[in-house]
């Protein structure tokens, strides 16, 4: 391994211990909490040394709110696999969405901390425009397999993520912890009215 490969390498680990450190930091304290100082502490370097590799403490969110996108992009694109029916597919898909968010509860209060993305916002991140075209795609097929094929898609899938964000928020808000599986019910008849709107209009 020559020396530029040898910095990238040691640069790139450095990053990931820093990320680490305000990882640990989240954990014990929240998203709050998190400081420069704190992770300069936790891994007993200096905190220009920390600027170096981020610019500031938003710069880290940044990092972690892009990797909970994709986090939760890959959990609805392996559960959109496992049926062929868009129907099915967006049931389960909210399923999964409900899980994430109490099973990841860090990253969704990051994710989504000041409620539902702006168009602008999501198009900049492209984890997040990933986890929502997954949705999107799937309220299109829905659609195309519909009585009315010239309904709204994009107002769908408004409607389909402030159906889900919505609820996980109100429970959130309301219980620490994982709620109840019988607070799933809710998602599931919001869910199910929702489904039966779209494929029989």
């Amino acid at each position: 391994m020559g020396i530029i490969e040898r910095k990238q390498r040691q640069k790139e680990e450095f990053r990931a211990s820093i990320l680490e450190a305000a990882w640990v930091q989240v954990l014990s304290d929240g998203w709050q909490s998190l400081s420069i100082r704190k992770i300069a502490d936790a891994i007993e370097y200096s905190i220009p040394v920390i600027y170096n590799h981020f610019e500031n403490k938003d710069a880290i969110l940044l990092e972690f709110t892009k990797e909970g996108f994709q986090k939760l992009a890959d959990t609805l694109l392996e559960v959109k696999g496992r049926y062929n029916n868009p129907s099915e597919q967006l049931e389960a898909m909210a399923h999964a969405y409900w899980d994430f968010a109490f099973d990841q509860k860090e990253y969704y209060q990051l994710m989504f901390g000041l409620g539902i993305p702006a168009c602008e916002r999501v198009n900049q991140i492209s984890e997040m425009k990933c986890m929502s075209n997954i949705m999107i795609s799937t309220i299109q097929e829905a659609i195309s397999s519909s009585k009315n094929q010239n309904t709204d898609y994009f107002l769908k899938y408004h409607t389909y993520l402030s159906i889900l964000h919505g609820l996980v928020s109100i429970q959130m808000i309301q219980k620490e912890g994982k709620p109840d599986p019988e607070k799933k019910m809710i998602l599931q008849d919001a869910i199910s009215g929702f489904i039966t709107a779209l494929v029989k209009n």
